[in-house]
């Protein structure tokens, strides 16, 4: 559903616990502002289809549609003559009638919402322009309202093409047969890319090139859970392109992912999350020049973060053996991975990987306790690469650390001001005060951050059973699909036979 929605269940959910004190889990995939980006090496007649595609098949109501298409000044000319042609072909009416090929939004109040969106764009002076082939008992425009064919009224929006001057333009996700298009230039790319991000939304992202360095620089670049390279950005396979997106556009686990059933259990063999990353498949090489793949959280190589190592002979050299014990134990139980690539058809590479969310926020008592509470919460964000968020109040536990430890930790004056940046919360205290906390990020804007009640993370070295799912908590997943038939043929087709 919408990211509307999504926040009235938060809101609703954080009034209770479960049995165990656990936040009720809350498992959300929203929209999306999804952007393609096009450059002008891009073959303009595949950049149409799975544009076309991406943006008007099931009306443009799919969490995935496209709905900004960027393209490189010197191809916009040619590709905005294509995808015009194509437009004009599109028959809107009944989809139980093949020629169809849009069929309505889902109801009134939805065409309204559109036709407003397309009436502001006008308003703006943007040029808009609509497709106008209609299918027999349809009618498509910002005047055709619920339109009757013989036993079927259906409320139906021409597809439509909307110049835009910036992604500033837009307020938020259009849900229906619309697609926005920008125009950059080259030495804007990576400015493009960080606008993209600075949306909030982060479902799916697609990129048309035939230069590997810009397939690198925009798939390591955009924060979106499926990036799409060389094809459509809808109609994600289960195991294959584990879909689901980050931000404004969800919480994770992803859906088809292997993550997803263990986020269903209430608990779970400490290293399940790890062994399920690890089975999703093969340590993936490099699918174009400049990506990479690896880095130091490789589940297969087994290397143990530097902050975390840090954390660990900082324990030792206190006399904390229960401290370095957990590090031992949340570094063996880590879900973090290189990019593995899934097992799919001929003809595309489908990669998948474990990457640590930016920042975790840490709450814990400020008593005796509570330091070793909020130190085991550390062990877990380290493991997993991350950075941890402290309340102010921690400052005195955070002094005792050593300079390479507090490099790694932020401290908030207030962690509720919006402007405090993290994308879960580790919770250990009272019941009590779990609510307080989930009441104040029911009401706080931006993105949905689950929160984990982890006073199980003191038996981590003893295999406590919730100190995987903790770990799993604290991280966020990333699908990669390639064409690798779409630039010039796919060489891996020569070895077969």
């Amino acid at each position: 559903g919408s990211t509307e929605v999504a926040r009235i269940l938060q809101r609703t959910l954080a009034t209770r616990l479960r049995a165990d004190g656990q936040p009720v889990p809350l498992v959300a995939e929203t929209g999306g502002q999804n952007a393609m980006v096009v450059d002008s090496s891009a073959l303009t007649e595949q950049v149409v289809q799975d544009a076309v595609s991406s943006a008007f098949d099931s009306a443009g109501q799919r969490c995935s549609a496209l709905r900004v298409l960027c393209v490189q000044r010197e191809a916009a000319d040619r590709v905005l003559h294509m995808l015009k042609g194509a437009m004009a072909e599109l028959q809107v009416g009944d989809p139980r009638r093949l020629a169809v090929d849009v069929g309505p939004v889902i109801d009134d109040e939805a065409r309204a919402g559109i036709e407003s969106h397309i009436s502001r764009m006008r308003q703006l002076g943007r040029t808009v322009w609509q497709a106008t082939a209609v299918a027999a008992g349809a009618a498509a425009g910002p005047a055709a309202g619920s339109v009757a064919s013989g036993e079927t009224t259906g409320h139906f929006v021409a597809p439509t093409l909307i110049q835009i001057n910036s992604l500033a333009d837009l307020q938020r996700e259009v849900f229906g047969p619309v697609l926005h298009l920008l125009q950059f230039e080259r030495d804007e790319l990576s400015a493009l890319l960080q606008a993209i991000n600075h949306t909030g939304y982060g479902l799916t992202s697609g990129v048309h090139t035939r230069i590997d360095e810009t397939v690198a620089l925009v798939a390591q670049t955009v924060q979106a859970g499926n990036v799409y390279v060389n094809r459509n950005v809808v109609g994600a396979v289960v195991g294959v392109q584990p879909f689901g997106g980050e931000g404004l556009s969800g919480t994770g686990p992803k859906a088809g992912g292997p993550l997803y059933l263990l986020r269903l259990l209430a608990q779970a063999p400490p290293c399940a999350a790890r062994a399920a990353v690890q089975g999703a498949g093969a340590a993936a090489r490099p699918p174009v020049r400049g990506f990479d793949t690896g880095g130091e959280l490789d589940a297969d190589t087994g290397t143990t973060p530097t902050a975390l190592r840090e954390l660990r002979r900082w324990a030792t050299a206190q006399g904390w053996s229960d401290l370095a014990q957990a590090c031992d134990s949340a570094a063996a139980q880590a879900p973090t991975t290189a990019w593995r690539e899934l097992r799919g058809p001929t003809g595309e590479a489908n990669l998948y990987a474990v990457r640590p969310r930016a920042a975790v926020l840490c709450l814990a008592p400020a008593t005796p306790a509570g330091d070793t509470l909020c130190l085991l919460q550390l062990a877990a964000v380290l493991a997993v690469g991350s950075r941890a968020v402290w309340p102010a109040y921690q400052r005195p536990l955070w002094s005792r650390l050593s300079a390479e430890l507090r490099e790694h930790i932020t401290l908030a004056q207030d962690w509720q001001q919006p402007t405090v940046h993290f994308e879960a919360v580790l919770h250990s205290g009272t019941a009590s005060d779990r609510l307080q906390v989930l009441a104040a990020l029911a009401q706080r804007p931006g993105p949905i951050v689950s929160v984990t009640a982890c006073a199980g993370l003191a038996g981590a070295a003893d295999g406590d059973a919730t100190a995987g799912a903790v770990l799993a908590r604290l991280v966020s997943e990333k699908s990669l699909s390639i064409n690798t038939a779409a630039a010039g043929g796919n060489a891996s087709l020569m070895t077969i036979g």
